[in-house]
């Protein structure tokens, strides 16, 4: 297993981690248990974003800009959706 691989699994596995701790959040019963899972989620959603920026810094998690005009769409059409 290389390196790009082993990234690879390291983020799938943090995103699944954010996944149960924010049911764990909202699904939380008492204040305490609530604030737990909040607090572990913020650290896995901030570990996520660690990981994702060395994995792009590497050219292993490229990203494209999507064009202006898609963009625009998007919008109108979620934007009508709400009204």
């Amino acid at each position: 297993m290389n390196e790009k691989e082993i990234m690879e699994n390291i983020l799938l596995t943090t995103k699944g981690v954010c996944d149960l701790y924010m049911h764990g959040s909202i699904e939380s019963s008492t204040p305490n248990v609530h604030q737990a899972f909040n607090s572990a989620l913020n650290n896995a959603i901030a570990m996520q974003s660690c990981i994702y920026e060395q994995m792009a810094a590497q050219g292993w998690y490229p990203s494209e800009q999507a064009p202006s005009q898609k963009l625009i769409q998007v919008k109108q059409k979620y934007s009508s959706a709400q009204g």
